[in-house]
């Protein structure tokens, strides 16, 4: 039986049309020192880009006030990421650092435990799913 062009061309029509499943992730920022500056956040997939998101083009960034006690990432694609947060105090947009040990507050996904430099990739991956999801990160501070 053949089939009429118009359904071939419905069909098609059909299968471009993919709305993948996105998600919005609510990030609470717990143990922020002061409410000078502000929060830098950086979400990313990609293990190489881990953990200022640098040269990453599908990174999503936010920037929030330091008091602002949440930040927001909508219509993300759903999956796995890791993000990495610090507390600008002085609005430079970097992490300060003194003799090698940030001055200014940080925080990955996970909540790991800080010893020496930051954490691998794979201990702070999350999974984000579709729909409405929550991370508590809590910030730290060594100086």
């Amino acid at each position: 039986m053949a089939m009429s062009l118009t359904m071939i061309l419905a069909m098609a029509a059909q299968a471009a049309v993919v709305d993948p499943q996105t998600a919005d992730l609510t990030v609470a920022v717990s143990n922020v020192r002061n409410a000078k500056g502000v929060i830098h956040a950086c979400l990313t997939r990609n293990p190489k880009h881990f953990p200022d998101c640098r040269g990453d083009p599908l990174a999503v960034r936010s920037t929030v006030a330091a008091n602002a006690g949440t930040l927001r990432f909508k219509a993300i694609p759903a999956g796995a990421y890791a993000i990495t947060l610090f507390h600008d105090e002085n609005r430079n947009q970097r992490l300060d650092m003194m003799m090698g040990i940030p001055r200014e507050g940080f925080g990955f996904s996970g909540n790991p435990r800080i010893r020496f430099g930051a954490p691998k990739f794979r201990q702070v991956t999350i999974r984000v799913p579709a729909g409405e999801s929550g991370q508590t990160i809590r910030m730290q501070y060594l100086l």
